[in-house]
């Protein structure tokens, strides 16, 4: 007999009779839990208009959407006038007394050089009480009516809308619930969350807090997530798990979002105390806040499991006694097939330390069989780096190769077809990992990379423990699970197989569905995490994996030869499949006048000098608005209440657009050294915002209210002294009190800018609609303009208009 000499002995944590059965079956085994994990976070089939009264329709549901997504409807437009008529109409026909809460509301900022500054609306509320029968506390069922002034919101939010109205309709036809449930329909969400501020700030029915659920839409389709809970949230994803019908949702994604700066009407309800839950769905992401975001591109199915488990929510929080719900901490939970896991975030870490300690015992023991040795241990954990770190830095150079090839994709959340693109990326983060193995398989033997790919798993758990507890168990579970499973294997190796695939099982249907969602939530810009976590889906399958490779030693030399072979055999295929999946995506991914790409355009012209300026947002240059605009991005200094994004530019033809007017009253009352002054900024056209700011080398601002409500002033050293932003203003305008210090004493002049903005480039000298793209309703053309004004203060002795200097037009074209 012929032996390689070189070749270890079989190394691995199992040694079946029948590898090629066992590799079979435990990979059958895991598709399969793969498979019905992923089938179980779907969203269930719509029911008709014809389904039963008590029940969620997602059919009489769709009627609504199709209504309030017809056009776009910004806040304070005719169009939004309309769909709040026809939400008050809706109501009042199933019974209730809806009431209009009509005031100013805020989202005050931190003003910065050359920020916005704080942000105002007129807004407009819905609001509607169904009474409890005996009020514990009050449950808000909450959704924006609002669209943004570039789409119909037939998804963002109409179907938040459309759920609430056909909720409302199910409660007040059946028994009464014990709590009062309020049914709060927000105006100016897309602005500036003003709708929610107002109401939690001013409305009486807000006062005394009470349980929130949120309903939001970010894209076209797929489960609805919560994805954002308040703090203390044990009590809540109690309620959630139990009763509603299709739970979704993870601790992970409340740690994240947490740490990002992303906000909704939910955020309001937080500050303010309130206890709740926000859920959205967030696949389709292509259409959000696009003309694209029609009813008609509504998955139904999506909207059904909306109502679904907001109307069972509002049913179990409706019953309970809210005033004994305890303020417990945070719990941790995530899908399964059939339910929601949740347990106490107080066992965190000891769960992450116990991967600790049983990946160290399966080290152990491992070494005291003769599968591995501490050496090998520790060059398997070192080198377990290398696929943790190359996958995902392999899904970002895909995504720069997608983009130089379609530069569009720079402008998207996602492709309009990404699952192709998702599927690449998982199958490169396959390749990287088979190939990993069966390069260092056989000379450090796969006891030993299995076991150090472990090591990974459980430093992330310990990390996450420390920095996003309630994303711990991602990594924690699957490390203890296939830990056991591996310690099993060993002390009983006639049920190993079974032993570590039902550990990769387990790894399995936590991480799975984490993979799925990470995609669509962070979009294929962030592919890299959706990469490491498919490799660390990988490393806990380790054991698993090994089955598809012929046995580690004790092979002829020329059967070891092939061996080596065949193992490059997994990576190749994965190798393979990525090239071919991303081929597919480009194919089917491809800009059409139905896909267009989007772009962006805008157009701002200063009265004062007589000039205009096209401007661009867009990151990567395109061909359409190349025509308009070029060079590098740079900020706009002279056009604070366009923030402080950088823009590209080009020259564009002057049109007569009449810029707003200031009216100027001095006011008594001022200390020495001070003046005080009632502005009142009117626009000479239908706007859809103003703004104004006070040059702060002409006069620092003491205080300030804007449409009765306190405005923050700047922080020294800041250009502006002062800055707000008013959306939806009435046509009689917006009052501004300020009390100012001018730099050269109470009779100086102050320098003020003040802006106004509107959509519609069709009617500018120079534009013209992209090929394709006449027609104004088609796909991702955004329109919008603005003016802007410039005006002085003159001396406390006289009153009145300030003149008009400086004026600029801002549109927006997509």
């Amino acid at each position: 007999m012929v032996v390689d000499l070189d070749a270890p002995a079989d190394r691995a944590l199992t040694r079946p009779r029948r590898r090629g059965l066992a590799a079979l079956a435990a990979v059958a085994a895991l598709g399969a839990v793969g498979a019905i994990t992923l089938l179980d976070i779907r969203p269930p089939d719509p029911r008709g208009p014809d389904a039963p009264s008590a029940e969620f329709s997602a059919g009489r549901a769709y009627t609504h959407v199709e209504a309030l997504g017809a056009q776009t409807h910004a806040a304070g437009s005719a169009a939004n006038d309309r769909n709040r008529e026809r939400i008050e109409t809706t109501l009042r026909d199933i019974g209730l007394a809806p009431t209009v809460q009509d005031t100013v509301g805020t989202e005050a900022g931190q003003l910065s050089g050359g920020s916005g500054g704080a942000t105002f609306a007129r807004v407009r509320n819905v609001v509607a009480t169904l009474p409890g029968t005996a009020p514990t506390g009050r449950v808000f069922l909450v959704a924006h009516y609002d669209s943004v002034q570039v789409g119909p919101g037939g998804n963002d939010d109409g179907a938040g809308v459309a759920t609430i109205l056909e909720v409302a309709r199910a409660l007040a036809q059946g028994p009464r619930p014990r709590n009062d449930v309020v049914f709060v329909l927000t105006d100016a969400e897309e602005a500036c969350l003003c709708g929610a501020s107002a109401f939690v700030s001013s409305h009486p029915l807000a006062a005394n807090g009470g349980v929130v659920l949120n309903l939001e839409a970010r894209g076209s389709g797929g489960p609805v997530i919560t994805f954002e809970t308040s703090r203390r949230n044990a009590d809540l994803v109690s309620v959630f798990g139990r009763a509603a019908p299709h739970p979704v949702g993870t601790s992970f994604a409340v740690e994240v979002y947490r740490l990002l700066p992303n906000d909704t009407d939910f955020t309001a309800f937080l500050d303010k105390g309130f206890a709740g839950l926000n859920s959205a769905y967030i696949d389709g992401a292509a259409v959000y806040h696009t003309p694209r975001d029609t009813p008609s591109t509504m998955d139904q199915a999506s909207l059904q499991q909306h109502g679904d488990n907001a109307l069972a929510l509002a049913r179990e929080f409706g019953r309970l006694d809210l005033s004994t719900m305890e303020a417990a901490g945070d719990a941790t939970y995530f899908p399964v097939p059939g339910g929601l896991v949740r347990y106490p975030g107080w066992l965190t870490w000891p769960l992450a330390l116990a991967a600790l300690v049983a990946t160290a015992a399966l080290a152990w023991l491992a070494r005291r069989q003769g599968r591995t040795t501490w050496p090998r241990v520790v060059g398997g954990f070192g080198l377990g780096l290398v696929p943790v770190l190359l996958a995902p830095v392999l899904a970002q150079v895909l995504w720069a190769i997608l983009t130089a090839i379609r530069p569009g994709y720079t402008e998207m959340v996602d492709p309009y077809r990404p699952l192709w693109f998702r599927l690449a990326v998982i199958s490169l983060s396959a390749a990287v990992l088979f190939t990993w193995y069966a390069l260092l398989r056989r000379r450090l033997g796969p006891a030993s990379l299995a076991i150090g790919g472990l090591g990974w798993l459980v430093v992330f758990g310990l990390v996450l423990a420390f920095v996003a507890p309630g994303g711990s168990y991602l990594a924690a579970l699957p490390a203890l699970a296939t830990a056991a499973g591996g310690l099993l294997a060993l002390a009983v190796p006639r049920i190993a197989v079974a032993a570590v695939t039902a550990g990769a099982a387990v790894a399995t249907v936590i991480l799975a569905p984490t993979v799925m969602l990470l995609f669509p939530a962070l979009g294929l810009a962030m592919g890299a995490v959706g990469a490491l976590f498919s490799v660390l889906l990988g490393l806990a399958a380790l054991p698993v994996v090994d089955l598809l490779f012929a046995e580690a030693g004790g092979q002829r030399a020329i059967a070891a030869m092939l061996a080596r072979r065949r193992a490059i055999y997994p990576g190749l295929a994965g190798a393979v499949a990525a090239v071919v999946l991303t081929a597919v995506g480009l194919s089917v991914n491809g800009f059409d006048a139905r896909h267009p790409s989007p772009t962006h355009l805008m157009y701002a012209l200063d009265t004062g000098s007589g000039k205009a300026v096209w401007l661009s947002e867009e990151s990567t240059e395109q061909e359409w608005t190349s025509q308009y605009v070029s060079g590098a991005p740079a900020p706009l200094p002279d056009f604070p209440a366009l923030g402080d994004d950088e823009f590209r530019s080009g020259p564009a033809e002057v049109a007569s657009l009449p810029a707003p007017t200031v009216d100027v009253e001095q006011l008594p009352g001022a200390t020495t050294g001070e003046r005080s002054v009632r502005l009142r900024v009117r626009p000479q056209r239908p706007v859809r915002l103003l703004s104004l700011h006070v040059d702060a080398t002409t006069a620092a601002v003491v205080s300030a209210r804007v449409g009765g409500q306190p405005a923050p002033v700047a922080r020294e050293g800041e250009r502006w002294s002062f800055g707000m932003v008013f959306h939806a203003p009435p046509p009689e305008g917006v009052e501004v009190e300020l009390v100012l210090r001018p730099t050269n004493g109470p009779a100086g002049r102050v320098s003020l800018r003040v802006m106004d903005g509107s959509d519609g480039l069709t009617a500018l000298p120079g534009y013209h609609p992209a090929p394709g793209r006449r027609n104004r309703r088609l796909p991702h053309q955004r329109t919008g303009r603005g003016s802007h004004h410039r005006a002085r203060l003159g001396r406390p002795a006289g009153s009145g208009r300030g003149s008009p200097r400086k004026a600029s037009e801002a549109g927006r074209t997509s």
